[in-house]
């Protein structure tokens, strides 16, 4: 009997390991955090496993140009995954925004940075970090936003530049940049700063951070990507993106 029992068992095991699959995820720096959240809850409600790799945009767009085995891209903008689409690198019919991403100027030190911006003009800091705006859609914001308030040359000496945003809040975090843009979602938890002082950059300067998600050409068929890209829609998720700082 106990020998039957374990058998049985033997076979419901298989039988749910089988149906269970994993995706190989290549997620925009901003998105970190969230999207551990996000993996957790998903294996918790399907068994399917998300792997996560995390950088920059462009840095990825390159990658998978280059054959790397990502199965789906979040985007830290919506032009990349269209690019891939047209490359025939991304299963049509698949891309949708899961996030709107908000830009922050912050500081690590309290007081630091005023409710306006207004710090940019005065000028007195040594340094100022942002992304690389040729690999991150949040470093193009940035300039972008320094450009609309007539700052941009006279802070560019100041400029100290990271890879992608992961590093850019590292040179912040750390103080060796006293201000820097960084996303929102990496400075508050639950509507809340975290530490420090920070401006949250009102949308109208610069474009919308429309971040997008698509199934890559590798994922197509992936019973786990298409569970993923579907778990991103529901309203279990839009509450973890919601809480860390994004518009949906």
């Amino acid at each position: 009997m106990h020998h039957l029992r374990f058998i049985f068992f033997l076979i419901s095991f298989i039988a749910s390991t089988a149906s269970a699959d994993q995706v190989q995820v290549a997620v925009a720096a901003n998105f970190s955090a969230p999207m551990q959240a996000i993996a957790t809850a998903f294996e918790k409600d399907t068994g399917h496993k998300a792997l996560l790799s995390f950088g920059s945009t462009g840095k990825f767009y390159a990658q998978i140009k280059n054959g790397a085995p990502f199965q789906i891209l979040l985007s830290a903008d919506d032009e990349t995954p269209a690019k891939l689409e047209r490359d025939g690198l991304a299963v049509p019919g698949t891309r949708f925004t899961y996030a709107i991403g908000k830009l922050a100027l912050w500081s690590a030190k309290e007081g630091v940075v005023d409710s306006k911006g207004e710090v940019l003009k005065l000028g007195n800091y040594a340094y100022l970090a942002i992304a690389n705006p040729k690999l991150a859609p949040y470093g193009a914001a940035a300039i972008e936003t320094l450009k609309n308030l007539g700052v941009l040359e006279a802070v560019q000496s100041k400029f100290v530049q990271g890879e992608n945003i992961a590093q850019t809040y590292q040179f912040v975090a750390s103080g060796n940049a006293e201000l820097g843009f960084v996303a929102l979602s990496q400075i508050t938890k639950d509507g809340k700063l975290i530490k420090g002082s920070a401006w949250i950059v009102p949308g109208n300067l610069h474009a919308p951070i429309r971040q997008d998600a698509v199934i890559l050409a590798n994922g197509k068929g992936n019973a786990a990507a298409g569970a993923l890209m579907s778990f991103l829609k529901s309203d279990k998720a839009k509450v973890i993106i919601r809480a860390y700082g994004y518009d949906i």
